[in-house]
């Protein structure tokens, strides 16, 4: 090779084929004189292009492909990759892939007019040869650059996903926005005047509940009583009995006089069950069947210590707190902020 590649060889062998650091790029000294040699030109909207350039007496030339360019002009273009002769041949001139490019999926020759669909053989495509490529563990730079770039393009594939996703449902969220506007007002008034007309009853229906509460009591101080009176009148017909017996009465009189005070006790013991029932629980309540409120009791937890409440569920490994733990933490570290019992973790991952 010439004197006049000699800028580009260097560059190759500081690259070893890869995009040029800006620290190499550097230590180079690249400035806007084109040097010879054979580059690589980005393009963000398709394939990269092989650039050749070359002197020739009192000039310089350059072609960008198959076209002849302006070598100053494509000069500050590729001059952050410069590729061997090798690779370029093959890209330039026998039409392959660049050696980092992801294997190219067939295009279809009739492709559907459905996004969806066009878009689903698409990716179909890709998933079938990057599974493949998936089964072999990457020990050269070239796979990694070539899964980089695999990697990009899916997410590409991925975002058109995204924005496709978007446009076709668009036109129902709008819709649906529509309708929720349109019954926003009578379905959130109604039922906010709805819970207003509850809270309005709290008050008189807690009192209802403290006076039957008392009525209980009441009641049940009334059961007992008579329960007492009904127990007393039964002991005493047993003694009268055993009375009688033991003066040596057992006549008639005597047995209708016992069975009168067991029946007494009897029927004292059937009012102490009615006033048992009658202690029974009346719910405070308002309305009619069908329309009918009353004062129902809802259980919620007031913390008066957050600390012990957080050992107890984290002794209890309650998993929601937890994530929550774990969710808070991680915001912190992001942050640098450092907590106790929590440490940094530095994991490095393909980005």
């Amino acid at each position: 090779m010439n004197a006049q590649y000699a800028w580009w060889t260097k560059a190759l062998e500081i690259g070893g084929g890869r995009r040029l650091s800006r620290e190499q790029q550097q230590a180079l000294g690249i400035t806007t004189e084109p040097q010879a040699g054979f580059y690589r030109k980005r393009n963000k909207d398709g394939q990269d292009t092989p650039v050749a350039i070359w002197h020739v007496p009192g000039s310089i030339v350059a072609t960008a492909g198959d076209n002849p360019v302006n070598a100053v002009d494509v000069w500050t273009w590729c001059c952050q990759w410069p590729v061997s002769e090798q690779v370029w041949r093959d890209v330039a001139e026998s039409g392959n892939a660049w050696p980092d490019d992801a294997p190219s999926v067939p295009k279809e020759h009739n492709q559907s007019s459905d996004p969806h669909e066009a878009l689903t053989i698409e990716f179909a495509g890709e998933k079938e040869l990057a599974e493949s490529f998936l089964e072999t563990p990457i020990t050269t730079q070239e796979q990694a650059d070539k899964a980089a770039v695999w990697s990009k393009r899916l997410a590409g594939i991925a975002k058109k996903a995204v924005d496709l996703h978007k446009v076709e449902k668009q036109p129902s969220l709008d819709e649906g926005r529509r309708i929720d506007d349109k019954w926003r007002d009578v379905r959130e008034g109604a039922d906010g005047l709805s819970k207003k007309l509850k809270r309005h009853m709290d008050d008189f229906l807690r009192e209802q509940d403290r006076l039957e509460q008392e009525r209980q009591r009441k009641a049940r101080e009334e059961a007992a009583r008579i329960q007492r009176e009904a127990d007393d009148a039964r002991l005493a017909a047993e003694r009268a009995a055993v009375a009688k017996v033991a003066e040596g009465i057992s006549d008639a009189m005597a047995i209708k006089e016992h069975n009168d005070r067991i029946a007494e006790a009897d029927r004292l013991s059937r009012e102490a069950a009615d006033a048992a029932r009658d202690a029974e629980a009346r719910n405070a309540n308002a309305g009619r069947t069908g329309a009918r409120v009353a004062l129902r009791t809802f259980v919620s937890a007031r913390v008066t210590d957050y600390h012990a409440a957080a050992k107890a569920l984290l002794d209890a490994n309650h998993r929601d707190l937890k994530d929550a733990i774990d969710q808070l933490a991680n915001r912190a570290v992001k942050a640098g902020i450092e907590l106790a019992g929590v440490e940094r973790v530095e994991e490095k991952r393909a980005a």
